[in-house]
């Protein structure tokens, strides 16, 4: 596709530096030559630019980050991997495509954001009766325990304490107060009605 659109501007016939020529000059430091570069293809490559992004103002933006990059990395071209305007468009093209992705992803971002941060009306009565209920439950299956289990699901859920603190405080060994969670836990669930 680059090569159609290189191929339908043909550089000027004569003594004028070629694009080519100029991109190498530009990539000696020479303003001059860059200013003569960007009059001979800035337009070519907007119009590439304009096409990806759409937006005018984007198409604008980009084609001036364009430039940039090809003032910065005009040392790297290298005549003899293709034309200065294959090379240019390439660039363009890159840029364009990134800004495109960029655009959508920050779309996407704010869609995920919006509906997050979108107040949903919620029933509190029956959200407050539905966490009393669940309580309830778990208290109910709590008393279906030992007294021995009850103590260290307490300790270690309410308590916040871990396995050896509980073993520390009851004076039992460790393997002991495993147990107990483990039974108590699997009670529990049985109690609860939890299957996974």
């Amino acid at each position: 596709m680059l090569e159609r659109v290189v191929d339908a501007q043909p550089e000027a016939a004569g003594s004028d530096p070629t694009v080519d020529d100029l991109l190498v000059a530009a990539g000696g430091g020479d303003r001059a030559a860059f200013g003569a570069l960007y009059d001979r293809t800035s337009a070519r490559v907007f119009g590439l630019v304009r096409r990806i992004v759409v937006d005018p103002a984007q198409a604008e933006e980009v084609t001036q980050d364009v430039y940039l990059e090809i003032w910065q990395t005009a040392p790297r071209f290298d005549r003899d991997r293709g034309s200065a305007v294959s090379w240019m468009f390439t660039l363009a093209h890159r840029r364009a495509v990134d800004r495109v992705r960029s655009a959508q992803s920050a779309r996407d971002r704010d869609l995920r954001v919006g509906a997050r941060d979108l107040d949903v009306p919620v029933d509190t009565v029956a959200e407050s009766v539905e966490v009393r209920i669940e309580h309830e439950r778990a208290h109910e299956a709590l008393a279906g325990l030992s007294e021995l289990q009850r103590e260290c699901v307490a300790l270690a859920y309410y308590g916040g304490l871990t396995q050896s603190e509980i073993a520390e405080r009851l004076g039992v060994p460790l393997g002991t107060v495993k147990t107990r969670l483990r039974d108590g836990m699997i009670r529990l669930r049985h109690l609860l009605g939890v299957t996974a």
